[in-house]
């Protein structure tokens, strides 16, 4: 009657039975240990800080040994069982579970939760799915309570039917982003208007609209959050920015291909001066009257991991069809040219690229992709996941195998995960360039 998700009732009532015994014994425990907050290990409660000793600081000193990791390293690779079409929330799993950042982060239970229902916090769950795949065991995961908790904060994606992973990904995001609220870190923000959580950390970046008026070329500057940026495809019923027949470039790495379409090209028509003509006239500051004008999109602020979604299932008013064109894209991706502070080395629409930036810090290294195999109606998600180095995996649902870098870049590519190779971070408030994050 109120649409809402039931388990069976006698596992429901084996379930409190088992929660109360545990309050219980929580409680007597923190009887004893009053002057401490203590908690189960990886539910997110604060914890007494510890201070090493002299004799463990000599100890440490005495055994040196660190866990290698050798090419048959196998800790976070794990299956996660198809629960009913469930594969566009298996394939986001496992690259958000292999984030760097967001894997050190739960991990090292850096989450404290707040909220009033804990069982209903998504961050609490990932908490515990992080545990699940980092935790040796080989056999396949079932994520039974991710997948409630998803159909509970995101109705939308609710039901058995098969879902769009990007979709996932936002609402996943967004959830997570919300949860996070009641953080610690997420408090402590020097904008009230700007959450400081670890997903707003890790895949917020600022995004620059700049409409430039055509009378009096004044220019109104927008700076909006984004988590991913949604890219056109050649073929599709949007304009594409066409390449220069038999033009070669070599940003980032790319040799291009008559015929074949790069993450480069489809960042540049991204990227590039829109005129938007007599029907879309803007009231200018400048003039105080209705003009012409044209809009650049560019990046003011890169995040740590950036996300690029091909639009490659269109619904338009004539048609609903899926776009397979192959987009080449690479393992290292510089994003200097495509920062607000670029634009000056932009003439007439066209990209001047430096042949060798140096900009370290807007470099980044693929680390997962996520590919659609099949038609709108019918199709299946997999992704591929980069376990460390020159590591890769396919991950299809149970099934992990090995793959190489040709499969990687060979793909169709749906959604594309890039970390930065260099992150920021503040020491006395003055930013230094000295955390490598591969």
């Amino acid at each position: 009657m109120c649409k809402d998700y039931v388990y069976d009732k006698d596992i429901e009532q084996i379930a409190k039975e088992e929660q109360g015994e545990a309050l219980k014994l929580q409680a007597s425990t923190s009887t004893e240990l009053s002057h401490q907050q203590c908690s189960v290990p990886g539910i997110g409660e604060k914890y007494p800080t510890w201070e090493t000793t002299k004799p463990e600081l000599e100890l440490l000193g005495h055994n040196p040994r660190r866990r290698r990791i050798t090419s048959s390293f196998t800790i976070g690779l794990r299956g996660l069982i198809n629960l009913g079409n469930t594969c566009f929330m298996n394939c986001i799993v496992q690259a958000l579970t292999h984030t760097p950042i967001l894997r050190d982060f739960f991990l090292s239970d850096r989450h404290r939760c707040e909220m009033p229902s804990p069982e209903l916090c998504l961050v609490c769950e990932m908490s515990s799915l992080f545990r699940e795949l980092y935790s040796g065991n080989p056999s396949p995961h079932v994520p039974y309570k991710l997948l409630h908790l998803v159909w509970i904060h995101a109705r939308h994606l609710a039901g058995y039917r098969q879902q769009d992973a990007h979709e996932f990904l936002i609402a996943a995001l967004d959830v997570l982003h919300r949860h996070c609220k009641g953080d610690d870190v997420g408090k402590v923000a020097n904008n009230p208007n700007h959450c400081n959580c670890i997903i707003d950390q890790i895949f917020t970046g600022g995004l620059q609209s700049d409409v430039t008026c055509q009378a009096c070329h004044g220019v109104s500057t927008t700076i909006d959050p984004c988590w991913d940026i949604s890219l056109d495809l050649p073929g599709s019923c949007t304009s594409f920015w066409p390449m220069s027949p038999g033009r070669e470039s070599s940003v980032n790495g790319e040799s291009h291909i008559p015929g074949i379409t790069t993450l480069t090209d489809c960042l540049r028509r991204f990227t590039r001066p829109e005129h938007l003509g007599s029907s879309a006239k803007i009231k200018c500051g400048s003039c105080q009257s209705y003009q012409e004008s044209t809009k650049q999109l560019t990046m003011n602020k890169l995040p740590v991991v950036a996300c690029f979604h091909f639009k490659r299932f269109e619904h338009s008013a004539k048609q609903r069809r899926k776009i397979t064109t192959y987009i080449s894209f690479p393992l290292e991706l510089d994003m200097t040219p495509f920062m607000a502070s670029s634009k000056e080395s932009r003439m007439n629409g066209q990209l001047q690229l430096p042949t060798n930036s140096g900009n370290n810090e807007n470099k980044y290294s693929l680390f997962a992709v996520v590919n659609h195999q099949g038609t709108l109606e019918s199709g299946h998600y997999t992704s591929f996941i980069r376990h460390h180095k020159d590591q890769w995996f396919k991950c299809d649902d149970a099934v992990i195998t090995k793959a190489s870098i040709k499969d990687v870049l060979d793909s169709e590519g749906y959604l594309l995960f890039y970390h930065k190779q260099v992150l920021e971070h503040e020491s006395e408030k003055v930013k230094e360039m000295n955390t490598q994050a591969y």
